[in-house]
């Protein structure tokens, strides 16, 4: 397991200077934030960016995943719209083909993954309609994912259509395409109640691809810095080496970022004594 960092808790650094700076902190993995002004679509500066980011990562011995949260992206006035349960068909097609930008570069990088999520249900649609749009626009992204060998990981979100465990097993068994994988918030978990986190990391092991690190407490989506929630980390890390989770852990402190260098610097002061505990039970 890898501890690494969001880019979203560093939105007011250049993505290339953000890497620097993880990497000088003593971070082993970046979780990139497709943003405005990081491989964004379309982009003059993208072949560019998207290499020199490449060399950054080898010269560093970092991995990486690619998130695809950002606010405002693909349209100015709604955030984190559009998205797979969009009402619109073309504007589903236009997340479609953000997440076959982000396979792509992905695939560029060697990202362990691509991460994404279902989006807000706006225009009171039967549960039903909305697991038809969403399945339907999943299928062309795993299948892009799939011919370019890049896992896609699906995260629940807290006030989405998918927002809880129980809903993402049900959005499994309706996909029928077992290629999907897990991107787990242990946030997320804390905040919604579903309790203990680490039954759900035992149950979801076999589909884990990616983890988001937040503290948090129970009944309020809020990313907190490390002992301000209400999360034992300990028993986190050590229910995730037990199940042989070997892939990246990024914190996530979106809301952080006015703080940025210094919140990245103490979440890594506060989480590896933490982690080096885990391992002495799970070397």
């Amino acid at each position: 397991m890898i501890l690494g960092y969001n880019t979203n808790g560093l939105a007011h650094h250049d993505l290339l200077e953000a890497v620097r700076l993880l990497a000088d902190l003593g971070y082993g993995a970046v979780a990139v934030t497709i943003d405005h002004d990081a491989l964004r679509p379309g982009a003059a500066e993208l072949p560019r960016q998207l290499s020199a980011l490449g060399q950054l990562l080898e010269r560093f011995r970092m991995r990486s995943v690619m998130e695809t949260g950002a606010r405002y992206l693909l349209d100015p006035r709604r955030k984190h719209e559009p998205t797979l349960v969009s009402p619109d068909a073309a504007a589903r097609t236009c997340r479609v083909d953000f997440y076959r930008h982000a396979i792509e570069c992905a695939a560029a990088l060697g990202s362990d993954c691509v991460s994404l999520w279902s989006g807000v249900l706006h225009d009171g649609a039967s549960q039903s309609e909305a697991m038809t749009r969403l399945t339907g626009s999943l299928h062309p992204v795993l299948a892009y994912a799939a011919e370019r060998g890049v896992p896609v990981g699906f995260e629940p979100e807290p006030g989405m259509f998918v927002d809880t465990m129980a809903r993402f097993e049900q959005l499994l068994d309706t996909l029928a395409d077992d290629s999907l994988r897990l991107t787990l918030d242990v946030g997320h978990l804390q905040c919604q109640g579903e309790l203990p986190i680490t039954d759900h990391i035992r149950r979801w092991a076999p589909r884990l691809v990616n983890v988001h690190l937040d503290d948090a407490r129970c009944g309020a989506h809020e990313h907190l810095m490390f002992g301000e929630g209400e999360i034992d980390f300990v028993a986190v890390f050590e229910a995730l080496a037990a199940a042989g989770y070997a892939g990246c852990a990024n914190i996530e402190l979106s809301r952080h970022s006015h703080v940025g260098p210094e919140a990245a610097r103490q979440a890594l002061a506060r989480l590896e004594p933490q982690l080096l505990q885990s391992r002495n039970r799970f070397p």
